[in-house]
């Protein structure tokens, strides 16, 4: 049999893709070299940020036109995925901080840190805080399973268990070699995360891409009184969000060792563990930290975390979301099916994709 499409990773941008190329009446499968919801890639997890860019005006334009979608998709799946509770940006600019006024004069405020800290006392402040009250928190896992299942009743084949360990075109068709056979397609969507190089190695000529495992923590807040938004600090760049039944989740962005996503360990090094430890001591008094439990995630991005979304004669390419890609999950969804249907203006370059 040949499919019309053969998306490689069922993770948050190949589910979104299969989603929205099914919904076009293409027939998709979807190829999982492990489990549908497995832990070693950069969808896995409860929860994400939600919250437009303070200071770019593409970004924060892209995350508007994201909102809808989650909505959509929320409606289709009978799922709750995006709430607004509200996100804080601290340790901006003045540039910045103005930038922000103009971007968000209709749905933002800044507050001095004085005027922040009596409303959010589980922070500390020392620059004016830019509040968003749109901002949020994403459900990530149950964002993955609610797009496989709008894709499965849409007709799209989901396969488990099936690495590709090899792509070769002839014919005008894309053959992919996977245990028990290989599979044919008139087209290919590699969303693979940290695998995708591999893959597309040969095919697409693509940016060299930064590989990392990140180790949030879990804090535990030292009273439930409190009030927890979204919130990045820019300096350092950290960021982070409350998890009902977790607690607040707090990381330093970017900031974790290279690994082979075959072999990372998932424990968190020992020198920027205790590093995130010291980070919270001072800047959060509204967690306790010596009451935490570690995370383990990866990253891979391109050299300067540009997005890569993109056609080469029949594959395309999804990668280097890490840090900020999961707010638009549905929009590259939405970016994957016109670059492979051919309904995009101008392949290669649309939307807010910066390519290298």
């Amino acid at each position: 049999m040949t499919y019309d499409v053969a998306v490689v990773g069922a993770g948050a941008m190949g589910s979104a893709a299969a989603r929205a190329l099914a919904a076009a009446g293409r027939e998709v499968v979807v190829l999982e070299q492990f489990t549908l919801g497995h832990e070693r890639g950069g969808s896995h997890g409860a929860t994400r940020l939600f919250r437009p860019a303070a200071d770019d005006a593409e970004i924060a334009e892209l995350t508007e036109r994201a909102r809808p979608l989650w909505r959509e998709l929320e409606a289709e799946s009978g799922e709750t995925l995006l709430e607004e509770t509200g996100g804080i940006d601290h340790g901006m600019s003045d540039a910045a901080v103005a930038v922000f006024r103009s971007l968000h004069a209709a749905t933002g405020s800044v507050l001095t840190a004085a005027e922040a800290a009596e409303r959010w006392p589980g922070f500390r402040f020392e620059t004016p805080v830019l509040y968003q009250p749109g901002s949020g928190r994403l459900y990530a896992d149950r964002t993955v399973h609610a797009l496989q299942a709008v894709a499965a009743r849409l007709g799209a084949e989901f396969r488990v268990q099936s690495p590709v360990r090899a792509l070769r075109t002839y014919d005008g068709l894309v053959e992919l070699d996977v245990p028990g056979g290989a599979v044919r397609a008139r087209h290919v969507v590699l969303t693979a995360g940290p695998w995708t190089p591999r893959l597309a190695d040969g095919l697409v000529t693509l940016p060299p891409f930064k590989v990392t495992q990140e180790q949030p923590r879990f804090f535990t807040p030292v009273s439930d009184e409190l009030e927890w938004p979204s919130f990045v600090h820019h300096g350092p760049t950290s960021y982070g969000l409350y998890e009902p039944g977790s607690g607040v989740k707090v990381g330093l962005h970017a900031t974790g060792p290279e690994v082979d996503p075959d072999t990372r360990d998932f424990q968190p090094e020992p020198e920027r563990d205790a590093t995130l430890r010291r980070y919270v001591e001072g800047w959060f008094p509204g967690l306790d930290a010596g009451r935490s439990t570690a995370i383990s995630c990866v990253y891979d991005n391109t050299p300067t975390s540009d997005f890569v979304i993109d056609r080469a004669g029949p594959v395309t390419v999804a990668a280097g979301f890490s840090g900020q890609g999961f707010k638009f999950v549905p929009l590259v969804g939405a970016f994957v099916r016109d670059l492979v249907t051919g309904a995009a203006k101008t392949p290669g370059r649309f939307g807010f994709q910066r390519y290298l």
